[in-house]
């Protein structure tokens, strides 16, 4: 399957060139290989049950019946998707035998009806609670980049992201409530998009906060997540056109986003700007000092803890021991949030959704880096407790703020070819996603490093 765009093998289905039974082997392969990453990227790998709906997609299409430009293309599915027959657990111990879903959730009744062959379900972060990737549990897959160092995969989409960037899947349905797609995606080289929360049914989703989580792709190209966005909000297939760059009027918010840049991503991100400059589009630089606020919305993660602690209190009651004892802490800060205190947050990030929205009227997007630093070896991370938080935080700060002002977004890769991964971040209001994801296309014909 080795980097092929879903764009790509949907052509050579539809020639004849190619078949789901090859796609579905080639990710099978990948996944057992020895050397790759997928016994920690995997929770549960579909082997037979892809066979069969490989031969079955290929059949139909001998006969001229295909459900989508998706259809017999192998896709993993993050551990918080509900699948018939199936317990979720959400890459933790805590919830091994509990009864197993009755039904699947609307996602991945979604991804069978258009015939994407689920390939497997993929590790996350315990709870999908962190930004970094890390599973004590399952283990913790290594970033694409820098394999001997062994790097952070970004979370808490992990698994996901690592089979897109191992040819393990072709796409990977994921979840983000604050970047869970987006940091992955930017960490890997790959390209992720959060939706507009309401465009995607959570129904069957393991939530972690009700306000700020969305289901959403990563995959190759903005196309590919394009093609995907369009199987989980039930809206006709197709990549959308890329409008010229020439006219189009990119706001780059001075405030929060560019403090205390690591020297890769600076470098890096200052580049696309020049390149899309240069392309014709008009770059603004401005304060935008409304996003100063961000901090104040959701501080210390509040909203998310205290939603988090209503649906774990009644685990925690007798299995405080199972969970990952970083997750846990985080998931207890919501026991202490009054009810007033967070109705009165869910106010404050009303005003803040208002003042952005109103912000970037004008602007075709908002262009920002995707994390702050590229991805750091996974032993600076578990050196300590401190170190542990504080990185996490620093991934987390600038896909975080999306959530917050319920926003869509992508991270499409902008570094140069060879440097490690860095995102550069394509940013709308609410319910712009079709606009994003067509100028994220012809943001990334400019910006992205060439495939080999």
């Amino acid at each position: 399957m080795g980097k092929l765009s879903m764009v790509e093998m949907s052509h050579r289905l539809a020639a004849g060139s190619l078949s789901s039974r090859q796609l579905v082997e080639e990710a099978l392969a990948a996944i057992g290989d020895p050397q790759g990453e997928g016994a920690r990227a995997f929770m549960t790998v579909y082997a037979e049950q892809a066979r069969a709906v490989a031969a079955e997609i290929d059949a139909q299409r001998r006969k001229g019946v295909i459900a989508s430009p998706i259809a017999g293309i192998p896709i993993s599915i993050k551990d918080l998707f509900d699948e018939a027959g199936q317990t979720t657990l959400g890459g933790s111990t805590v919830l091994v035998g509990q009864p197993a879903a009755l039904r699947d959730s609307v996602v991945v009744a979604r991804l069978r009806k258009a015939g994407a062959v689920i390939i497997g379900r993929t590790n996350t972060v315990e709870f999908a609670y962190t930004g970094l990737g890390i599973n004590p549990h399952y283990g913790t897959p290594k970033n694409v980049y820098d394999r001997a160092t062994g790097r952070i995969p970004g979370g808490s989409t992990s698994g996901g992201g690592i089979s897109v960037a191992d040819g393990m899947a072709a796409g990977a349905i994921g979840t983000d409530t604050g970047g869970s797609l987006r940091i992955p995606a930017a960490l890997n080289g790959l390209v992720g998009f959060k939706p507009t929360q309401r465009r995607v049914p959570l129904d069957g989703v393991m939530p972690l906060s009700t306000s700020l989580d969305s289901a959403g792709p990563i995959a190759w190209s903005v196309a590919d997540c394009a093609l995907l966005d369009a199987v989980l909000a039930a809206e006709t297939v197709r990549a959308p056109d890329a409008p010229p760059l020439r006219g189009l009027r990119f706001a780059v918010p001075k405030t929060f986003f560019q403090n205390d840049l690591s020297e890769p991503v600076a470098r890096a991100f200052s580049s696309a700007l020049e390149r899309l400059s240069a392309a014709g589009a008009t770059i603004v630089e401005l304060p935008m000092a409304e996003f100063a606020q961000a901090p104040n919305i959701n501080p210390r993660g509040m909203i998310t803890a205290s939603e988090a602690y209503a649906w774990h209190r009644k685990y925690i009651k007798d299995g405080a021991d199972k969970y990952d004892p970083r997750v846990l802490a985080r998931i207890k800060t919501g026991e202490a949030i009054s009810a007033p205190d967070y109705v009165q947050l869910l106010a404050l990030r009303r005003d803040f959704i208002r003042s952005i929205n109103q912000a970037a009227a004008g602007y075709d997007a908002m262009l920002m880096p995707t994390t702050p630093d590229i991805a750091p070896p996974i032993a600076d991370v578990l050196k300590d407790d401190e170190s542990y938080y504080r990185i996490n935080g620093r991934m987390l700060r600038n896909p975080s703020v999306v959530n917050l002002f319920d926003g869509c977004a992508l991270s499409v890769p902008c570094h140069q070819a060879g440097d490690a991964p860095v995102g550069l971040m394509i940013a709308g209001i609410q319910n712009t996603d079709h606009r994003i994801l067509a100028v994220g296309r012809s943001i990334e014909a400019v910006v992205a490093p060439r495939r080999s």
